[in-house]
């Protein structure tokens, strides 16, 4: 029986690097994890709403370093950075140590499967037609710049009775292709009828430096 893999997963050291990067012995493994999770949930809720696709975090030295890739830093940052001094209070009481943090622009939004299946998700709860939505969203990305995009949305769509699901692809998106930069987000999103789910695959382009002669 075939499986699936992650897109993200596979092309981990090709074209992707992990989101967290430290070294900790056996029994501080466990913790460590559990802090990320604990402190990228947080980030999540509290900056839905500027744009934050990813968060980063290092740790070295005893010191944790997060860096918060949004489309809209000035947001996050908040006048005279208001923001990020009381998102560091909070972080640093959610996991009992002082937190360094830095904020990255995302240049190209509409690129970003994150943030495309964020902006579908919001449209989808203000009741905007599923179709209409994935639609734009093909277009605006391809627009962009992006080499193919395929977008699925699970659920009772249009509150019908019985839950299905539909997927548009515009473009070209190899699954298959482990030097392609697939992108690929997941997200939920709660409507009067229920929890539809978007996916969102965007291939970004194809990597030339990662060819290699035969392949």
């Amino acid at each position: 029986m075939g499986q699936k893999g992650h897109p993200k997963s596979q092309r981990l050291k090709i074209t992707r690097d992990w989101e967290s990067k430290w070294f900790a012995s056996k029994q501080e493994f466990g913790l460590w994890l559990a802090e990320d999770q604990k402190i990228r949930k947080h980030i999540m809720n509290r900056s839905s709403s500027v744009g934050t696709a990813r968060v980063y975090i290092e740790r070295a030295g005893g010191k944790t370093l997060v860096t918060i890739h949004t489309a809209r830093p000035g947001l996050a940052i908040g006048r005279k950075g208001a923001e990020i001094e009381a998102l560091k209070k909070e972080l640093h009481k959610l996991i009992g140590s002082p937190v360094w943090i830095e904020v990255e622009e995302i240049k190209r939004p509409d690129v970003d499967a994150t943030l495309v299946a964020q902006n579908i998700a919001n449209q989808l709860r203000r009741r905007i037609p599923y179709k209409r939505a994935m639609k734009k969203a093909l277009q605006s990305t391809m627009d962009a710049g992006g080499a193919g995009v395929r977008i699925q949305i699970a659920g009772r769509l249009n509150g019908a009775e019985i839950a299905r699901r539909e997927w548009y692809i515009k473009g070209r998106v190899p699954l298959h292709t482990l030097r392609a930069q697939i992108d690929h987000a997941k997200i939920e999103a709660q409507t009067t009828y229920g929890t539809l789910g978007v996916k969102v695959w965007i291939n970004r382009q194809i990597e030339e430096a990662a060819v290699k002669k035969g392949a």
